[in-house]
């Protein structure tokens, strides 16, 4: 009984040690989780790409970026808000397409809501069955502080349901695109 009390403790503080060293900077939130799945309505869908290894790799190329440059993330529109402009890594198809004469009888317009209880905004769509995409070029991946998050959370028909970690950022958005630079954000 004495050996087997041992040994939990030591399982215990081996846990806890790994636990602290897979803390990340970046970690990905619930509200991004839609992102990842091909039935998901958002219109952008992160292929060929665990929502586990996507965290991991974001993390690895946060810290290669890191120590290369001064700036790795981007001001948003807001204080709380970082754009994180990496090198598609994914298969991940670009969500955007420039209206013209031949496609633009395809373009589709709804009110469209991110979640229950969010307040739905027109928004514009071309079905992804119908329009050949090329993969992008880069991802646009926007992050929220933790501060922020909680804070959203907590607040009369929340919107985020952060993750209950020690990372300093979290990813609520994931936007394919050509460029590294912020475009408008979609739905």
């Amino acid at each position: 009984s004495h050996s087997s009390n041992k040994e939990n403790h030591i399982t215990t503080r081996i846990k806890k040690r790994f636990r602290r060293t897979m803390e990340t900077f970046i970690s990905l939130e619930p509200f991004a989780y839609r992102q990842f799945d091909s039935k998901s309505s958002s219109g952008i869908f992160i292929e060929g790409c665990s929502k586990e290894n996507f965290v991991k790799k974001i993390n690895s190329l946060y810290e290669e970026l890191k120590k290369e440059k001064n700036v790795v993330l981007v001001d948003g529109y807001a204080d709380f808000c970082k754009h994180l402009f990496i090198p598609n890594f994914t298969e991940t198809k670009t969500s955007i397409l420039e209206i013209t004469p031949g496609n633009q009888s395809l373009l589709c317009t709804d009110y469209k809501a991110r979640c229950p209880g969010e307040l739905p905004v027109l928004t514009r769509w071309f079905p992804r069955d119908k329009m050949k995409l090329g993969k992008a070029k880069y991802l646009d991946v926007i992050l929220y502080s933790r501060k922020q998050l909680n804070k959203e959370d907590s607040a009369e028909n929340a919107m985020f349901v952060p993750q209950q970690d020690a990372s300093p950022w979290g990813i609520v958005s994931i936007k394919p695109q050509n460029v590294d630079y912020e475009l408008p954000m979609t739905v």
